[in-house]
């Protein structure tokens, strides 16, 4: 899979503006763009992500309103950035650290000094982003305690709880109980915590108001969003798109083979086709968009992300240890043209969902059940002993 450097623009530029010209990893470059950031109040924020219904660019799609408004009003420990984007597929979140902090930096800052908390930290598992906005503080002062700390890149350590294990130095696993972190937070005070997109989105927010990051977009939830595409595709890159637009569209400006798409990375699903399709939250998950093209064995692609998931197990449930092994030698048995290899797929698939610690298991499962349906044209094919004649190219990453 190619490197996923490229930063491109359908319609208006707001999160990537000024990154066709270079990084803006200076504060003044950034001031120059952006403009200074306002000071809100917490009420001035509620508000605002109330009016344009604001919701979290990370799996979840949690609306940002509802998050604050869960808060008390006083006591609010931190503000957390989960810059922990450790779903392969996706780049979003690590390219907006690397090439614009300050961005994302104004949301959080600005937020924080809103809820009068005390901490902000930004939990990062890229090293580059790492870097850079830790360069990035160097020039600001904010008044604030502000951490950049590391964390893991495995796949169940960038779950929001498993975040705050590691800010407070254990395993970076997401609990078995699942408190919000608004009660429950950062040294189990209350805490907000969201993705990096989000807050610069909140720093867009801020400056724009309510009518001018509502001229784009759905009404339903107005602005911009930001993609990850990468697969068969002759564009790959992190765009950034109005809300709600087809999907055919962004396919078609990224040069896309046609075939089968999975939208939202090892978490999401696939699509059988894709007429009518927009592309918003919470359908549209972490952002990615992967066609997959027809030089690749559909099975073996999924075969190995599934061997990759597995080995992503938290290790502290039955659905995530004994289940998602079962599915990689099912998925291995079935692309090997082994009829009970479907039939123990499709019974464990059935058992998965709804019994995980965390939200692994449930996402693999249905990762795994939407293939199955997808391309079952390509299940006769192997289970009929001839196989699909393709190889196994990748697309779907491997370099974990």
């Amino acid at each position: 899979m190619r490197t996923l450097e490229a930063t491109r623009v359908i319609g208006v530029a707001r999160l990537l503006a000024g990154l066709d010209h270079g990084p803006l990893n200076d504060l003044h470059s950034h001031l120059q763009t952006h403009g200074p950031q306002p000071q809100l109040t917490r009420d001035d924020y509620t508000s605002l992500a109330e009016a344009v219904g604001l919701r979290g660019r990370g799996g979840a799609a949690f609306p940002v309103a509802l998050k604050l408004k869960d808060l008390p009003r006083r006591g609010v420990e931190a503000v957390v950035v989960n810059g922990s984007e450790s779903e392969p597929l996706s780049r979003k979140d690590r390219l907006l650290l690397a090439q614009s902090p300050h961005l994302v930096l104004d949301g959080a800052v600005g937020l924080a000094h809103a809820l009068q908390a005390p901490h902000v930290l930004i939990a990062v598992h890229d090293h580059e982003a790492a870097t850079k906005v830790r360069e990035a503080l160097m020039e600001r002062h904010d008044d604030l305690a502000i951490e950049v700390r590391d964390t893991p890149g495995r796949f169940v350590a960038g779950e929001a709880r498993a975040v705050l294990n590691a800010l407070e130095g254990t395993q970076a696993v997401p609990p078995g109980r699942r408190v919000l972190p608004t009660r429950k937070g950062y040294h189990r005070r209350p805490t907000f915590l969201s993705n990096v997109e989000t807050f610069a989105q909140l720093a867009v927010l801020a400056r724009l108001g309510s009518r001018g990051f509502s001229s784009t977009g759905v009404s339903t939830e107005p602005g911009t969003q930001l993609l990850t595409v990468a697969g068969a595709v002759q564009r790959p890159g992190v765009i950034e798109t109005p809300t709600g637009i087809p999907l055919n569209t962004v396919l078609q400006y990224v040069e896309a083979e046609p075939g089968p798409v999975l939208l939202g990375g090892y978490h999401g699903r696939w699509l059988p086709q894709t007429d009518g399709v927009t592309l918003q939250r919470p359908d549209v998950s972490a952002g990615i968009v992967l066609p997959l093209g027809s030089s690749t064995c559909p099975l073996g692609e999924v075969t190995r992300v599934v061997q990759w998931l597995s080995s992503e197990s938290a290790g502290q449930c039955g659905p995530c240890v004994f289940g998602l092994a079962a599915l990689v030698d099912d998925f291995t048995r079935l692309t090997a043209g082994d009829p009970q290899g479907w039939h123990d797929a499709q019974r464990h698939l059935g058992l998965i969902p709804g019994r995980g610690a965390c939200a692994h298991p449930d996402g693999s499962a249905r990762f795994l059940a939407s293939a199955l349906e997808v391309f079952g044209d390509d299940v006769h094919s192997h289970l009929s002993g001839t196989g699909c004649g393709r190889p196994v190219r990748g697309v779907l990453g491997g370099a974990w």
